[in-house]
Formats: structure tokens, C-alpha cells, sequence
């Protein structure tokens, strides 16, 4: 195995379990490493820190195992069945009412630079290193021996650097081919289109949070913004609610939506779905009209150097969602940026509910479901921000 040496003084964040090595932490690196090798990390004395994936970028190694023990060759798999009985503990495995969720979550799960996500029994893996690339075909059998698996699809070209966009295809990896599948969540039905959907082709995050605005609902005026798939139309329509409206801009996410909403139930008389831009719709939405609004807006800043940005559309976003709010309504409002943190997520809902002249409160501070478990050392991997305003 090749190894790399780390300047001195740059140890502390391996001896605390930081899942990244930075680039500026690197002193020397070994000739003819490749993006994808093991590589062994070691101190300035040459004291081993542990082993990890290699890969040119700002993020040099991703860490698998720590310390200078022998790397384990069958470290993924006994990872992947740690993943496993996690989500058995969480009640998900052997539920038959939820039979999709987040199987491996990156660092939280020990795997930093892989996804697995389970849709009835089909698995979709989503590699953003290329050690995890290469090691494809080995996940892929893991995974066809968990019980009612029987595809594996990989989903990984769009998530791997951009140098090797002509170099990764999706497709099955084993199994049965498939590229769509109806799923419950919950009771709930949703069609998951493997192939075209974005990331892996559903929002698993959201699961609890679907829940929660669905025990909301009862008699209430729902406007859910950026709907996607339309889960959160699905759950407040089966809440009870009166009256629900999906925006989207994407014409595909809209029937998706109405084809969800029409696979659990008969909703023709409380459902509309508009394809039209969320700031436009709320600009021309009666003020003060609506009980709940959802605000769930794609990630608006994929780096630090568009965070200023985004910021400020987090704000002006929040401030007409508030205004469409008839006094006493819910605000539910997410960020799915990494580079915005929850305590500046917060203190944009905050500038928005100045700008909007309402006063609030928070009823629930929300975060992605556990089956998308975050590292203790490793807090970037708490990506999903969300919160629960009563506006008056």
C-alpha cells in the first residue's frame, strides 16, 4: 500500500476521527498514486493515522479505517451489514408499511464517498469518490445478499468528478434490470423513477418531516412549493387537508406529483398542480391565503463562493412564503446546502421574517431522517436544515 505524510501538526483532525484529509494537510505523497488508491496517512514522524481512498481534489483522502492497525480487507462488507442492522434497529428493515430508505449514509455509516439507498428490492448505489467506483462490484454483491435485494443500480455518474464524466455509465450493476418502482413510505405510495429521477430518484430525508406536517394538515389550506415528487402533498392530503396546491417548474416533477397524489387516493377535488416558478407563484398568490406552506428549494449554493448568494435568495424566498401565510400558519422551511450551516439558516429565516414584517415563533427545529445517520466528528454530513414557524 502507498502512503502519504501530513505536515506537522496536522494529525489532530485524524486522531479525532475526521472522515476528510484535506489537501493543504499533505506534505509528501507517494509516486504513481492514483485517484481510487488505498493509501496509508500517516504523521510527520511516520506514525500511521489509518487508511483511506485517494483521490486528486480539495478533499485528498477520504479516511475508512483509523489507526495503524492492518487495513481490514473485508471492511466494506462488515460496514455495510453495521448499515444494515442500524436500519433494523430503526424499525425500517422489516417494516411493512416503509419498504424504502437510506441503507448507507457516507461518513455516518464509516463509508465516506458512498450512498445506498433502498427502494423495495432494488438498491441504488451513488459513489462520489472513485475508490468507492472501483468498488462497485464488490458492494453490489454485499448487497444482493440482503434479504429481498435482487437489483443493484448504480447511479454515479452525475456524482464523480467531472474528469471522469465519459468514464462512469449508470445502469445495473446485478440483478434483474429495472428503472422504475412503486414504493410505500409510510403506507403511502410513491413511484420512484430510478433513471431519470434526481439523485438517486427520491427524497428519503424528508420521510419524518412528511410525516410531521401531515399530522398538521386536518381542514388546512396546503401550498407546497418545489414539489418534486409531491411527498409532502401526499401527506397532507391523507392528513385531511381541505385544500392542496403543488408549484413546481419542471414539468416532469408536476405529473409526478398528480400521479402520486392519484395513486393514494381520490383527490381530483383537493389537488392542483401548477408548473410555474415558486418566486412567481408567490408573487401573484393571494396574501395571507394559505394555513401551511412548504418551502423545500433545491441546494441554491454548491460552494462557499455562492453562499452570499444564496443566502439572500433563502430570504427573499421565505419572506413571500410568509407573506402568503394567513396569521397563525406554518411556515416549513428547509436548506439542503451543505455550505450553509443551521445557525446562518437560521439567521436567514430570520431576516426574512423581518422583511415580511410578521412576527414568529419556532415550533420544531427539523433535521433529514435517522436512516441518514451524521458522524459525531464529522458534522458536514448534517446537510438537511429545516424549521416549523407559527407566523402571525
Amino acid at each position: 500500500m502507498k502512503s502519504l505524510t501530513l505536515h506537522r501538526g496536522r494529525e489532530g483532525a485524524l486522531q479525532r476521527f475526521s472522515p476528510w484529509v484535506f489537501s493543504g494537510a499533505v506534505k509528501t505523497e507517494a509516486e504513481g498514486l492514483e485517484d481510487g488508491d488505498l493509501v496509508q496517512v500517516s504523521d510527520a514522524s511516520g506514525q500511521a493515522l489509518g487508511t483511506g481512498h485517494y483521490q486528486e481534489g480539495s478533499i485528498r483522502v477520504r479516511m475508512l479505517h483509523f489507526g495503524d492497525a492492518p487495513y481490514p480487507e473485508d471492511l466494506i462488507d462488515r460496514r455495510l451489514a453495521t448499515a444494515l442492522a442500524l436500519r433494523g434497529r430503526l424499525g425500517l428493515a422489516e417494516d411493512p408499511l416503509t419498504n424504502a430508505y437510506r441503507l448507507v449514509h457516507a461518513a455516518g455509516d464509516g463509508l465516506p464517498g458512498l450512498i445506498v439507498d433502498r427502494y423495495a428490492s432494488v438498491a441504488v448505489v451513488q459513489c462520489h469518490s472513485i475508490g468507492m467506483h472501483r468498488q462497485r462490484e464488490r458492494i453490489a454483491a454485499a448487497l444482493l445478499r440482503v434479504p429481498g435485494i435482487d437489483s443493484v443500480y448504480d447511479k454515479s455518474a452525475a456524482a464523480l468528478p467531472q474528469r471522469y464524466a465519459g468514464q462512469a455509465t449508470d445502469g445495473t450493476l446485478a440483478g434483474s434490470a429495472v428503472n422504475e418502482v412503486v414504493v410505500l413510505e409510510n403506507g403511502r405510495r410513491f413511484q420512484v423513477d430510478l433513471v431519470n429521477g434526481q439523485k438517486t430518484g427520491f427524497f428519503l430525508d424528508q420521510r419524518d418531516n412528511r410525516w410531521l406536517l401531515g399530522s398538521y394538515a386536518r381542514d388546512c389550506r396546503v401550498l407546497n412549493t418545489f414539489c418534486y415528487t409531491g411527498g409532502f402533498s401526499v401527506y397532507a392530503l391523507l392528513g385531511g387537508a381541505a385544500q392542496v396546491q403543488s408549484v413546481d417548474l419542471s414539468e416532469r416533477a408536476t405529473a409526478l406529483t398528480e400521479a402520486n397524489v392519484a395513486a393514494n387516493g381520490d383527490f381530483a377535488d383537493r389537488h392542483t398542480a401548477h408548473m410555474a416558478d415558486v418566486m412567481d407563484f408567490l408573487k401573484e398568490a393571494e396574501p395571507r391565503s394559505f394555513d401551511i406552506v412548504v418551502v423545500d428549494p433545491p441546494a441554491y449554493a454548491k460552494n462557499k463562493h455562492r453562499r452570499h448568494k444564496a443566502v439572500q435568495a433563502y430570504k427573499r424566498l421565505n419572506a413571500r412564503a410568509m407573506a402568503a401565510l394567513r396569521p397563525g400558519g406554518l411556515l416549513f422551511t428547509f436548506s439542503c446546502s451543505r455550505v450553509v450551516d443551521r445557525q446562518l439558516f437560521y439567521d436567514t429565516i430570520v431576516a426574512a421574517g423581518l422583511e415580511s414584517g410578521r412576527s414568529a415563533r419556532v415550533l420544531h427545529r427539523l433535521a433529514q431522517s435517522p436512516d441518514h445517520p451524521v458522524s459525531l466528528y464529522h458534522p458536514e454530513g448534517e446537510y438537511l436544515k429545516g424549521l416549523v414557524l407559527q407566523v402571525d
